[in-house]
């Protein structure tokens, strides 16, 4: 594999793409080859960012993309609208995207296990707020709200996500 100096590199102490560098929390287990959802991990591999969302009530961007206070992220394996985003009129377990804390303020969706999911492979990693410096997340990658905003408008439309252990 190739790296380009537009790619997002991630590991377990930070991130960097062109030449910045950047603190970034991931997982609570680490960095490796996801192999259930919940496993706390956030998959080694090379992904895309396929979306960008955020609160339009508290970020002001220039994107169409904003999270609306109903939407979700299925992840429940047995859904069939699993490790995509829905709407809460459902029996099968999801995420809530409109938060009480700022952690999706904005999100990344990556395109991890994306877009024919294999159920219980794990679902819903995004970039996104970190919670507080450094604290572990389910899988995500996390970083502080200002480096989330200058990683996105680094990226490139060729630009690939590469974490690595």
């Amino acid at each position: 594999m190739i790296k380009n100096f537009q790619d997002l590199l991630i590991g377990k102490w930070g991130a960097q793409i062109k030449g910045y560098r950047f603190p970034c929390s991931v997982g609570r287990s680490g960095i490796g080859k996801k192999t259930h959802e919940g496993d706390g991990l956030t998959p080694e591999g090379v992904w895309r960012l396929i979306s960008i969302m955020y609160r339009r009530d508290r970020l002001n961007l220039h994107t169409n993309n904003n999270i609306n206070i109903r939407d979700t992220w299925s992840d429940d394996p047995v859904d069939p609208n699993y490790n995509k985003l829905g709407k809460p009129e459902t029996k099968f377990s999801y995420e809530k995207l409109w938060r009480p804390d700022p952690i999706y303020d904005l999100i990344g969706i990556t395109d991890y296990n994306w877009p024919e999911p294999k159920p219980g492979l794990g679902s819903a990693i995004f970039l996104h707020a970190w919670r507080k410096p450094r604290h572990p997340t389910e899988g995500c990658i996390a970083f502080s709200i200002n480096d989330l905003k200058l990683v996105f408008s680094l990226l490139e439309n060729t630009s690939k996500i590469i974490i690595k252990s």
